[in-house]
């Protein structure tokens, strides 16, 4: 049995991921704001070097799989979903890449979301801050948007930036070559208490209800615990830098031409 970290653990996928894997029989250190082994928040460096250490001090220095589900959403603030979203997790897989490739043979999972592909108006220039580490940069260009709009457009950004870094990291030496299989997860509507505090919220509640999903209801967090432990599991090692969405069908009723694109030398 292995031994696995996750942060957000306490709710949604990330305490789903957790039922699941401890069912199977593998340790699970969490990372959460209360309710976990480590205690810790995630918005700042301060916060994520104390996760890193907190996890690497519970697993004795090696993992066999780690996820990062910590994320918040609109209503919460744009500046603490940019923060925690994209930083949040980054920075906790590279603190802890060693003890992945003290294992051999590892996968990470980050939580994307299909709000890359669905959310329309993601400023890029917000995007390319996160994925240059300048998080203070990306929450100054976030500014001038309209307030109202601003956290959506700081989720879409967020994970945008994260699925990007997982795709460019995941080929690397650093992760492949240490034997790390890195991907990402990118969920549609999950009923979890991120999605109830959208649909409670007097602006969001309606947009997020006139969302079409083409198979009908949102998932579960169980089922998309499922999808992320199969990620973890052995027989997923072929995928690397993968981006799968799993949404009930929004994203392609959106944009069913769209992807894939040809490419053009």
């Amino acid at each position: 049995m292995g031994t696995y970290a996750i942060t957000g653990s306490a709710s949604g996928i990330g305490a789903a991921v957790r039922r699941l894997l401890e069912d199977q029989g593998h340790r699970v250190v969490g990372v959460d704001l209360a309710d976990a082994e480590v205690t810790a928040d995630l918005s700042g460096p301060a916060g994520r070097a104390a996760a890193v250490a907190g996890v690497l001090d519970a697993s004795g220095g090696r993992l066999d799989g780690l996820v990062t589900a910590a994320g918040l959403g609109p209503p919460r603030p744009a500046e603490a979903i940019l923060r925690v979203n994209h930083q949040g997790s980054v920075a906790i897989l590279e603190g802890l890449r060693p003890a992945l490739a003290a294992a051999g043979s590892a996968q990470a999972v980050q939580i994307g979301s299909n709000a890359t592909t669905t959310t329309p108006g993601i400023p890029d220039d917000v995007v390319e801050a996160l994925l240059d580490g300048d998080e203070d940069l990306a929450v100054e260009r976030l500014a001038p948007l309209p307030a109202e709009f601003a956290p959506s457009l700081a989720y879409g950004a967020s994970k945008t930036a994260v699925t990007r870094w997982c795709r460019r990291a995941a080929v690397t030496e650093a992760w492949v070559g240490a034997g790390i299989r890195l991907n990402v997860l990118a969920p549609g509507a999950v009923r979890t208490p991120l999605l109830q505090a959208g649909m409670d919220d007097p602006l969001y509640g309606p947009l997020i209800r006139s969302f079409e999903i083409p198979v009908g209801e949102p998932a579960t967090a169980e089922e998309m615990a499922a999808w992320v432990v199969f990620l973890l599991s052995p027989v997923a090692r072929y995928a690397c830098g993968s981006m799968i969405v799993v949404d009930g069908g929004s994203s392609a009723r959106l944009r069913a031409d769209d992807w894939p694109r040809t490419f053009q030398l």
